[in-house]
């Protein structure tokens, strides 16, 4: 298929001069002036391998043309080369600033004409090639990441499932943390700058709140499944989940996504600290305490009081939100639980949501 090339200029003679010169190698449409132009651009939009432009014409002149085609974008695709015997530096600096491939001077010499035109559009052909392949190679790799990234959250789900299963809890117990967790976290971000939670960071620690229990893999049937009250040797051994799922952390994630590999171990070791550093397991107190752990904290614990368990049943939501806003859930950061007032409603809604 030969290529097409636009030819734009308000004297017949130099249009057929210039056809004469292209006609064996391309196919040349005609313009006469800048609207001819225009025209001629809107219809065959990139189909158009180059544009011999004049500058001085009726109606539009060449930097009007110019002008169109920069506020349509085809100026990145097109090259134009200006046909004009005004060789000014003015006109040559306004040229260049706008895009212009190059200047032919008028007369023209046929044998450089056709070079210069052939090369410039054998080097546009090229880098439209190349940003096409680029651009289908990056959708490529954005469907497989999407992909990967929603088998990831699929075997993610699944993990924190199992858990749940295995200790008797609700199935959507992970599911309802999540929620609470980007619900407070709305909130933090709101009210509380300072902590600098991004958007992106707010959904990646939602997303890594599904594995604050997966520790709970190691701990055996007889402690994990327990109806009744621990004792103080099994409660030891069940305080151990936290350091056993910052382990499983460590070994499952690689480095390929640290931020969320950095937030799930976190949360896993440190979602039972408690912020006046009565937790467990490291008595971290206060910002100690990863601002990850310290939201899905609120999370688990509001979730597990109005939840049902083995040991126990279901808390009305307004006696859970009383219990840990005074503290006999354990301390936690003031400014979270100004947080965690403001979300109530919300919290309540989830739950109903996800029962």
């Amino acid at each position: 298929m030969r290529h097409t090339i636009l030819v734009v200029d308000d004297m017949e003679v130099n249009r057929e001069i210039l056809r004469t010169i292209f006609e064996d190698e391309y196919e040349v449409c005609l313009a006469q002036d800048g609207e001819e132009a225009i025209q001629c651009i809107r219809e065959r939009g990139e189909d158009l391998s180059a544009i011999l432009l004049d500058i001085v014409m009726p109606n539009v002149d060449g930097f009007g043309v110019l002008e169109f085609m920069q506020q349509n974008h085809y100026m990145s695709s097109i090259p134009v080369l200006f046909i004009t015997s005004d060789t000014s530096y003015e006109s040559k600096r306004r040229g260049y600033e706008m895009g212009v491939s190059d200047f032919i001077c008028k007369p023209f010499e046929p044998g450089i004409v056709i070079r210069r035109v052939h090369n410039l559009v054998e080097l546009y052909r090229h880098k439209n090639n190349l940003e096409e392949i680029v651009e289908l190679q990056t959708k490529e790799i954005r469907e497989k990441s999407e992909k990967l990234a929603a088998m990831n959250e699929r075997i993610i789900n699944t993990l924190g499932t199992i858990v749940e299963f295995r200790s008797m809890e609700s199935g959507n117990h992970v599911f309802r943390v999540r929620a609470f967790t980007g619900i407070l976290l709305k909130y933090l971000m709101q009210d509380y700058p300072e902590y600098g939670v991004t958007q992106g960071q707010a959904a990646v620690i939602a997303h890594a709140s599904v594995l604050h229990d997966v520790g709970k893999i190691s701990i055996p049937d007889s402690v994990l499944m327990k109806p009744g009250k621990l004792t103080n040797e099994e409660f030891e051994l069940m305080k151990t989940h936290t350091v056993l799922g910052a382990q499983v952390i460590e070994r499952v994630f690689t480095d390929d996504d640290p931020e969320f590999r950095r937030y799930c171990y976190e949360i896993a070791l440190s979602h039972h600290e408690k912020y006046d550093g009565r937790g467990y397991p490291n008595r971290l107190a206060g910002d100690e305490i990863p601002i990850s752990a310290q939201v899905v904290s609120i999370a688990d614990v509001y979730d597990a009081l109005t939840s049902e368990r083995v040991y126990k049943p279901p808390y009305p939501y307004g006696k859970a939100y009383e219990m840990i806003l005074n503290g006999e859930c354990g301390q936690f950061n003031p400014k979270l639980m100004e947080c965690f007032k403001k979300a109530r409603p919300e919290f309540e809604r989830k739950a109903e949501e996800l029962k």
